[in-house]
């Protein structure tokens, strides 16, 4: 799971796109707003995507009415402003801060990555991942 957060225009969804082709993903993946969730099948054999816009979510009771945690097995689970909302549904999960230059003429992003449980802790003593890292 990864739980996506930053300002209007920080990059979420085009981070989600970037993710939905390195796992094979090969439909064009768009935001899911109005829709709140979208499941996107991988017809290889790597996981699924299910891109999912918390923005207009009220709790996380409504949230829960998704059944992410069941999506968990066999898919990437990316929720768009989940901050807040959405961390009691993985133990393992990173959460990423997406932020943009306030020079609207640089189109330049830093992605804060915060790793939590197991599976990521084991990914920064491997050296895959550095605590607090950006790029």
């Amino acid at each position: 799971m990864l739980i996506l957060s930053g300002d209007l225009g920080a990059g979420k969804t085009t981070f989600t796109q970037g993710v939905a082709r390195g796992i094979g993903i090969e439909e064009p993946v768009t935001s899911p707003t109005f829709v709140i969730a979208r499941a996107h099948p991988n017809a290889g054999t790597g996981p699924g995507l299910v891109h999912v816009d918390a923005y207009r979510l009220g709790s996380r009771l409504e949230l829960d009415d998704l059944d992410l945690d069941a999506d968990l097995e066999h898919s990437v689970v990316v929720v768009e402003w989940g901050g807040g909302i959405a961390e009691g549904l993985a133990d393992a999960r990173m959460d990423l801060m997406l932020s943009r230059s306030e020079d609207e003429d640089d189109e330049t992003r830093v992605v804060v990555i915060t790793a939590h449980g197991a599976r990521w802790e084991d990914a920064l003593a491997d050296g895959l991942l550095r605590e607090g890292s950006s790029g």
